[in-house]
């Protein structure tokens, strides 16, 4: 589905990707790892869009995505929930899922499975995305992403800052969406537990490249693998 093939890119005279070579079969989990600042986020706004390559190939599903700007992407099934949620905090619980709604092309039926598959948006549809927690604002973030319905989720740390007990809801409808979708997810995580959770197959980056496959519950039980890959 995904085939990322010697892809640079990075922010003006600044490289940060060095040739990163990757591939996700369809309906496939796995998971970017590796320590801060290697390149895991700019590698998925360069998958999505909103970073430009200065070489090498995205394509997805056989399509180029080289010369698509990212909401062309978008439209083609990639959906990218990114570091820090980036909702609109002014606006409702149900205007932001308008905003995917419109943004993806698709229409208001699709809300509705969203407010079956998420209760609590359905309950606080009209309160200002703002005033929501950083756990419900992650959910919210996921829930514009799936109005999409997309083939492919960028989900770019979806951990950071939530409490387990919302960790564990954002784990569950992965494996939903994935098992009955058959939506294909590629996530950056530091947390290994989740990592392992949502997905079986590591991909462990440093600086500007993918340096190693590896099995995520493995590398939740090695702790030497850990000293090696990823910040303790």
């Amino acid at each position: 589905m995904l085939r990322v093939s010697d892809l640079r890119a990075g922010y003006g005279t600044a490289a940060v990707l060095h040739g990163v070579d990757l591939s996700l079969e369809a309906g496939e989990r796995v998971a970017i790892l590796g320590r801060n600042g290697v390149g895991k986020t700019t590698l998925m706004r360069t998958i999505s869009g909103a970073v430009s390559a200065t070489g090498g190939a995205v394509t997805f599903d056989g399509t180029d995505l080289t010369p698509l700007r990212a909401h062309e992407r978008a439209r083609l099934g990639i959906a990218h929930v990114p570091q820090g949620r980036d909702i609109f905090p002014k606006l409702t619980v149900a205007e932001n899922l308008r905003v995917g709604v419109a943004a993806s092309r698709s229409n208001d039926s699709s809300l509705d499975a969203i407010y079956d598959e998420f209760p609590m948006l359905a309950v606080r549809r009209r309160a200002r995305g703002g005033s929501l927690s950083g756990g419900q604002q992650q959910i919210l973030a996921l829930a514009r992403a799936l109005v999409s319905e997309p083939k492919l989720l960028l989900l770019d740390e979806p951990s950071e800052g939530i409490q387990p007990s919302i960790l564990d809801q954002i784990a569950e409808v992965i494996d939903h969406i994935n098992s009955t979708r058959g939506i294909a997810v590629l996530v950056v995580e530091q947390n290994l537990d989740f990592a392992a959770r949502v997905a079986r197959r590591g991909l462990i980056m440093e600086k500007g490249e993918i340096i190693e496959s590896l099995d995520t519950a493995e590398l939740r039980k090695d702790r030497d693998l850990q000293r090696r890959f990823m910040a303790l």
